[in-house]
């Protein structure tokens, strides 16, 4: 590559983490459900850029779940470097990823949700299939490791199921949690986080414990 192609390179690319940056802010001003039109328009250029650069608004979302897929997995990763058990990395990996959803649910969701396309675009379908799936796939190893230390050699049938298992009960879990409305009933981030990780370690056995009979002698 010559002189001027690598700088035309660069510039290329110095652009597209503009374009990034604009699309992840109006889609955290405009909701998840933001046309390319509003996108573009906020980021104060035409939405053609947008489809030179990304090819369609499932590309878009490819390329800023991208990025922010890549902040929440160093924040996780950062979380559970001091944890002493395992059931404290599980909480800490919760609590951090809720933290990173919670902070702007609008994004949170358009690099989670497949888009359909639009009109006039190449593809649709699956957005973010890529970056989210080798997030969840990173964070299920880093809670298989701790666990395989923990548990020592003989238990695979645990180590090898219940990470992903545990998986889906954060993220499903999780995501019904932010798209509840506020009120006096919903947990705030840290009860949340405790209760997830709760769950995840001993169950629901305790709220199935059957109350105490009334003593028909009192």
């Amino acid at each position: 590559m010559d002189g001027r192609a690598a700088r035309w390179q660069s510039h290329r690319e110095e652009r597209r983490r503009e374009l990034i940056k604009s699309a992840r802010k109006a889609v955290h001003a405009l909701g998840s459900d933001a046309s390319m039109e509003d996108i573009a328009a906020v980021a104060g250029t035409s939405k053609s850029v947008f489809y030179r650069y990304f090819g369609d608004k499932a590309g878009l979302q490819q390329a800023v779940g991208e990025v922010v897929i890549s902040q929440m997995q160093r924040r996780i990763q950062e979380a559970v470097q001091g944890a002493q058990t395992p059931r404290e990395g599980l909480l800490a990996m919760v609590s951090a990823y809720l933290q990173m959803a919670e902070t702007s649910p609008n994004v949170y969701t358009f690099v989670t949700t497949y888009s359909a396309g639009e009109p006039g675009t190449a593809t649709g379908g699956m957005a973010a299939t890529g970056a989210l799936g080798h997030f969840f796939e990173e964070v299920r190893d880093m809670i298989a490791r701790p666990m395989r230390a923990h548990l020592g050699t003989g238990r695979e049938a645990v180590v090898g199921y219940w990470p992903t298992a545990a998986i889906g009960l954060v993220r499903n879990a999780g995501e019904q949690w932010l798209a509840t409305p506020e009120s006096p009933g919903k947990p705030d981030q840290e009860t949340m986080a405790r209760q997830i990780t709760a769950w995840l370690c001993v169950g629901i056995a305790p709220e199935l414990e059957p109350l105490e009979p009334l003593n028909p002698n009192l």
